[in-house]
């Protein structure tokens, strides 16, 4: 290999300014010891055994991977299954191992700690990447991805953690070519009119930081702290805003990446990330954080977050194309998560501070973020488990819809609804990239039932029967592997309503099915009760020469299951009361595939190990070409056998292709009494009349009515809504909501421009109320 004087010979000086750098140099120094900090745990005791667990997984990955990288003259890669022969993540692959031995090599109590010998392997590693792949005079092909965040991002990392051991004429070449290939937050450096934006314009910015902090330049630093709000083009694309359209946060709480995307559990995890790390970074430093509007961020911890969270995972429901990733699961994403709020906490300021640790205690001691934390994160949780003033949050309670992406969530003590539903404004899917190849119903009113932590945590994606995810509709055809042409793709149906109301933490959600490339047509709504969800599917329609069937459970569990006259239970799962009468269809199976089926990519994909997970699907067989079929069960989670067979405490009023409605009363409706309709239609149900569609729950407790309205499908100017009991004083309403009281109480909602969020109103049934 060419000696290191002969190979620096013709590098250019470092900028004038980053050798500069008056007045900050004390300033640079701090800001290496935060960045390393972050991702070494600092000044920690080693010999604390809470330590032990997260620095042997540390030794063990460095150890194997040091084993593995070949050290011969005249190489041509550095790992034989990265063989730098033109695919783009083979050089990020790369960077992120020799961060990995980087790491390990400045990690108090790591076996390779302060090691001589592997920094100079990895000093040369870097060497070699600089010389053969990826330096200022490379162009871009394959996954710009990885050009402009994957490599850049180890590579700063690395130079942080090494800086004693990196002389300035190496210094200055691997800053130059993150220079040429991450220049700055704002633009796609290939596409030099696209600006970024939510997760890659954090992460860009993030780049750009410890590129300033690497290089000791103010302007760069200042540059990425000016990304995060885009001063460039006048808060265009800040990350401390909400948006109406694309990507980045929503003010009801979703959170969008490519456009039509619901991610708050991948993009929107990775930008929280990198955000978090920014504002510790720059914290009580020349270049800290002062936009006001950082409170978006903040707030989003309980607004988009928390409610994505059961028990310190993340739920799979807004987890995109990520789920198919067999090393990047739900527990990984909701240790990610948890960890960037704690971060976020340390510099948040009250009265955020207290609640995020209060939050993030109660998600590790019931979770396993333990379990798999490396050595900083650990130290960061034992820091608030240790904290006897900080009180763990318990499990919620609450409905929340959020509109923007089409996903409702369902929260109760013992657990977890998710729904996925879809529609011109949300795709049903995102695959690509090697990714998520068997995505076609993810959707559909796919349903997520979180009772512990390691149903959809196992083995789940690889081995579940695709066609029959838990809730859907489908036409039985077979599909060829979801695929994008280039890049990633999206997938959107033709409909326009997905969405629901909700109020006091009840709710009701539609989804006006038109499943793409078949005549499958159906009307499909949930509402979400106390102790129950009540599942309804009307004008179901198909005339494709096919099967259609509606699944009402596809659980990986070998637990018995019972079925009754009406009803069904499995053990440990829930019941399933069907008020037809007519039991389902049921099979119980044992099921083996593997991760790289479903997830072949570069940078992402399985390992071809089999996987096996035993299987109990329910699902009602609508027949051959059905028209205008339905269904209707109710779920029970957690329920026991006998709760299922005695459930009574919900009627179904209408169940048609105009109006599906729902009365539910006593512990399944908090003691009082919830009517919830989908009105496809102008029309009436159970005494509940509207003037046109919209999502109506109502609910009666204590002399008090409340009336929570929406327009999911956003089509809608004004609702007038004919109560049928009577209410003589108004106590509350948002400002878009008349209301007239009286013997027959009517209730009128201006929707208009409303996005499909919810208006509510309170009357008191006597005049005092």
């Amino acid at each position: 290999m060419t000696s290191r004087r002969a190979f620096f010979g013709a590098v250019a000086a470092v900028p004038l300014l980053d050798r500069l750098s008056t007045g900050h140099s004390a300033d640079f120094a701090a800001l290496r010891g935060k960045a390393v900090a972050q991702l070494t745990g600092g000044e920690l005791d080693p010999r604390d055994p809470v330590f032990a667990a997260p620095l042997a997984r540390l030794d063990a990955a460095a150890r194997a991977q040091r084993a593995a990288m070949s050290l011969a003259t005249g190489r041509t890669f550095l790992w034989p299954d990265l063989p730098l022969t033109g695919v783009s993540g083979d050089i990020a692959g790369s960077y992120q191992r020799l961060r990995t031995l980087a790491v390990a090599w400045a990690s108090r109590g790591s076996s390779l700690y302060g090691d001589e010998t592997l920094a100079g392997e990895i000093l040369a590693g870097l060497d070699f990447l600089y010389e053969r792949a990826y330096n200022e005079g490379k162009r871009e092909t394959g996954n710009w991805y990885h050009w402009e965040i994957g490599a850049p991002r180890a590579l700063m990392d690395t130079c942080v953690l090494m800086h004693e051991t990196i002389s300035a004429e190496r210094r200055a070449a691997w800053i130059r070519v993150v220079d040429r290939f991450c220049p700055d937050p704002d633009r796609r450096t290939n596409l030099t009119g696209f600006a970024e934006t939510g997760a890659n314009r954090a992460d860009k910015a993030l780049i750009v930081a410890l590129r300033g902090i690497a290089g000791e330049s103010p302007d760069k630093i200042a540059l990425a702290r000016d990304g995060l709000s885009d001063t460039r083009d006048a808060g265009k694309n800040t990350l401390f805003g909400y948006v109406t359209s694309g990507d980045g946060y929503y003010a009801d709480g979703s959170f969008i990446q490519h456009d039509v995307v619901a991610y708050t559990g991948s993009y929107g995890v990775v930008l929280l990330q990198s955000v978090s790390a920014i504002l510790g970074l720059l914290g009580a430093t020349p270049w800290e954080v002062t936009d006001p509007a950082v409170r978006v961020v903040l707030d989003a911890v309980e607004r988009t977050y928390a409610p994505w969270i059961h028990d310190g995972l993340m739920m799979d429901s807004v987890r995109g194309r990520a789920v198919s990733r067999q090393f990047n699961r739900d527990h990984d994403a909701g240790r990610d998560t948890v960890d960037a709020i704690l971060r976020l906490a340390a510099g948040a300021g009250e009265p955020y501070a207290a609640r995020f640790r209060e939050l993030a205690k109660g998600w590790i001691e019931r979770g396993r973020f333990l379990d798999t934390a490396d050595v900083a994160a650990t130290a960061r949780a034992v820091a608030v488990l240790g904290d006897a003033a900080v009180a763990a949050a318990p499990r919620p309670s609450g409905h929340h819809v959020f509109a923007a992406m089409d996903r409702v969530v369902h929260r109760r003590p013992g657990w977890s609804f998710a729904l996925s539903l879809s529609s011109k404004r949300i795709a049903m899917y995102e695959c690509g990239n090697g990714e998520n190849y068997r995505a076609w119903y993810q959707g559909d009113g796919a349903t997520y039932l979180h009772l512990d932590l390691d149903h959809y945590h196992a083995g789940y994606w690889p081995t579940v029967n695709s066609y029959r995810l838990a809730g859907t509709t489908v036409d039985t055809r077979p599909r060829d592997p979801a695929v994008s042409v280039s890049g990633t793709g999206t997938f959107r149906p033709r409909n326009a309503w997905a969405g629901g109301a909700t109020v006091g933490g009840y709710g009701v959600a539609g989804l006006d099915l038109m499943a793409v490339d078949t005549t499958l047509t159906a009307r499909k709504s949930w509402v979400c009760l106390d102790d129950a969800v009540v599942c309804l599917g009307a004008g179901i329609t198909g005339s494709d020469g096919r099967t259609v069937e509606t699944v009402v459970e596809n659980r990986a569990t070998a637990a018995p299951l019972t079925v009754g006259d009406g009803w069904a239970h499995l053990e440990g799962v829930a019941g399933y009361v069907f008020p037809s009468g007519a039991a389902p269809r049921s099979l119980t199976e044992r099921r083996t595939d593997t991760w790289l089926a479903i997830n072949d990519g570069p940078s992402t994909k399985g390992t071809g190990d089999p996987v096996t997970c035993d299987y109990t699907t329910l699902w009602i067989d609508h027949g051959v070409n059905p028209v205008e079929a339905g269904y209707a069960y109710i779920l029970l989670p957690a329920a026991t056998a006998r709760q299922t067979r005695d459930f009574d405490r919900v009627a179904i009023l209408a169940n048609t292709a105009s109006a599906q409605a729902v009365r539910a009363h006593g512990r399944s409706a908090g003691g009082g009494e919830v009517f919830a309709a989908t009105f496809w239609a102008a029309g009436e149900a159970g005494g509940v009349s509207a003037s046109a569609p919209c999502a109506v729950l109502v609910r009666r407790a204590a002399g008090r009515i409340t009336v929570a309205v929406s327009d999911p499908g956003r089509t809608v100017t004004t609702v007038t809504l004919a109560l049928g009991h009577p209410a003589h004083r108004l106590i509350r309403a948002d400002d878009t909501v008349s209301v007239s009281t009286g013997e027959t109480p009517t209730v009128t909602v201006n929707l208009a421009g409303s996005r499909g969020r919810t208006h509510t109103a309170e009357l008191a049934v006597g005049q005092k109320g």
